[in-house]
């Protein structure tokens, strides 16, 4: 994530932010959809047993009503005195098929619950005893109500009794018996009337009559138990009203389809939306980072466009602060260092035209004032003549300077150029009383320039001097190779400081020195290295200082 761009990284972090949050909206609409379509199923299930009840009342206040206007017929009475089964069956089922439902059961009894006659449902014979007349008999004259099994069967049942009168009062004469059987049919068209609701009626857990296949799981279905009781008020069995889940469960998967792809397209829209808005946002943060890579390869002239106003725009219009004042500060360094160089350049120039200039003024003066001899005037002439040349020769390699010519180098006695440059530093050796020797074969023999090549050694000489003012040694001595010639100037003072020790040949770094500028030992690498050589300070001296100058022998020549 560190290589990735500031653009993709908004785009992922919104990405991840919209499934998230669509995520959640999604579990938490889906949780609510199925929270309210079980409450749906179970008030439609409630719903069905209201209907079923209604329903069921009905029937049993049908079967009432007929068994009540039965028990209160005259023909009925009579035919029931004569106690003749016939006689009962042909004059109840008479009566009975004008008033009653086919489907419905209708029995008549003696006081005890035996069957004395059966019209509709199963043949007489099936029903020999109703063991609910004698249960429902305590609460006669009333007529009783509610559910039997026989032989398996589940009946719906309402008990009417029918009463005589006598001298005593009234007498029990006989019971009806009318009812419902429940069956495959029924429940059928219980579901029918309550739009759909499943029915299982059970009785000592074994379903009687069901609306579903047998076998059939009931786990996916919202249930409404109620129990089915006898003419006592006692359970006899239960009815199951069941409304399955599987419409729910396809408007879910409906809902779950419908959401992934909102989430599909709303992702994508925002997505889109997001790289289109981003994109616009980081236009100007772009600008600056392009900017501050222009700044990294030195273009401080860059200006970024300020396009807004808000923490962007503040940032754009510090950055370009910035900038110019980077520009400014740099503009102002750079003139400067360039008086800077100048002035130090201009001091180095006075320094070393200060020792010829002094050497023609006093000879001159001398040639003027006193009255000297022939050998003293060809003495001074020849040193107002050197002193001459040697200005000369700083002028031509002041003029040189920076500009890539050809040097023309000629075969030098090593010892002849040390010496000449001891020559030079010899009256500030002798003020600070360091003893100078010079051990160098004479035959050792170099092509060099020698102007140069004499100020390299006058620098390492007057710097050592120089370092040693209470007094000391100073050897320079050489050893040659076939390849190369080593020069060794070491002497026995304070040695390097630490502080410039890493950074000694670099221009303008100095220490201990009122006048010094830095460039000596610069100036004189450089002289090596255009020799085809190299001059360093040796690290490895505990006490004083030793500088190191190789130089290419004559049958080598200069290296590139």
């Amino acid at each position: 994530m560190k290589r990735v761009s500031l653009l993709w990284k908004i785009l992922f972090s919104t990405s991840l932010a919209l499934t998230l949050l669509f995520g959640a909206m999604a579990w938490i609409g889906q949780n609510q959809f199925v929270r309210i379509a079980s409450q749906s199923l179970e008030e439609e299930v409630r719903a069905s047993f209201q209907a079923y009840e209604s329903l069921w009342r009905a029937r049993a206040q049908e079967l009432a009503s007929v068994s009540l206007v039965l028990s209160r017929m005259s023909d009925i009475r009579a035919a029931f005195s004569t106690r003749d089964a016939a006689t009962i069956r042909d004059t109840a089922g008479e009566v009975w098929d004008k008033i009653a439902r086919r489907d419905a059961l209708f029995l008549v009894t003696d006081p005890n619950g035996v069957v004395l006659a059966a019209v509709g449902g199963p043949p007489g014979g099936e029903l020999r005893e109703i063991a609910a007349v004698k249960e429902a008999s305590p609460g006669f004259p009333r007529q009783a109500t509610g559910f039997i099994v026989q032989n398996g069967q589940l009946y719906q049942i309402v008990v009417t009794p029918v009463y005589v009168a006598g001298g005593s009062g009234r007498a029990l004469l006989n019971v009806l018996v009318a009812g419902v059987i429940v069956d495959v049919d029924l429940v059928r068209d219980l579901k029918q009337a309550t739009g759909g609701s499943d029915f299982q009626f059970l009785s000592q857990g074994k379903v009687i009559a069901s609306t579903l296949t047998p076998g059939a799981a009931t786990e996916d279905f919202a249930h409404f138990v109620t129990p089915l009781l006898d003419v006592q008020g006692q359970p006899v069995g239960e009815l199951r009203i069941l409304r399955s889940f599987d419409a729910a469960r396809k408007r879910i998967s409906s809902l779950r389809t419908t959401i992934v792809g909102l989430w599909a397209i709303g992702l994508l829209a925002g997505l889109l939306l997001t790289y289109f808005f981003a994109r616009r946002l980081l236009q100007p943060v772009q600008a600056l980072d392009l900017a501050a890579a222009e700044i990294a390869k030195g273009n401080y002239d860059v200006a970024v466009p300020i396009t807004s106003e808000d923490e962007i725009g503040r940032l754009t219009r510090t950055f370009n602060s910035m900038c110019a004042s980077v520009r400014s500060a740099r503009e102002e360094l750079i003139h400067n260092e360039r008086i800077s160089t100048i002035s130090r350049l201009s001091t180095s120039i006075v320094h070393d035209l200060r020792n010829p200039l002094a050497s023609i003024y006093g000879g001159s003066e001398m040639l003027v004032d006193d009255d000297l001899s022939p050998v003293q005037v060809k003495r001074l002439a020849t040193n107002i003549y050197k002193a001459s040349r040697r200005m000369q020769e700083l002028l031509q390699e002041l003029s040189d300077a920076g500009v890539d010519r050809p040097h023309v180098r000629e075969l030098c006695s090593l010892r002849e150029i040390i010496q000449a440059a001891g020559e030079l530093v010899a009256p500030a050796a002798a003020k600070f009383k360091v003893d100078v020797t010079i051990d160098v074969p004479e035959d050792i023999e170099v092509p060099l320039d020698r102007s140069p090549m004499e100020r390299v050694f006058q620098n390492l000489l007057s710097n050592a001097i120089e370092a040693m003012p209470e007094g000391g040694w100073l050897r320079i001595r050489a050893e040659r190779t076939a390849a190369e010639i080593t020069v060794y100037v070491e002497d026995n003072g304070p040695g390097i400081p630490a502080s410039i020790a890493p950074s000694l040949f670099k221009p303008f770094v100095t220490a201990g020195k009122k006048n010094g500028l830095g460039l000596g030992l610069a100036l004189s690498r450089e002289t090596a290295l255009d020799h085809g050589g190299n001059l360093w300070a040796d690290p490895d001296m505990k006490r004083g200082a030793r500088f190191v100058l190789r130089l290419p022998s004559q049958d080598a020549g200069p290296r590139l």
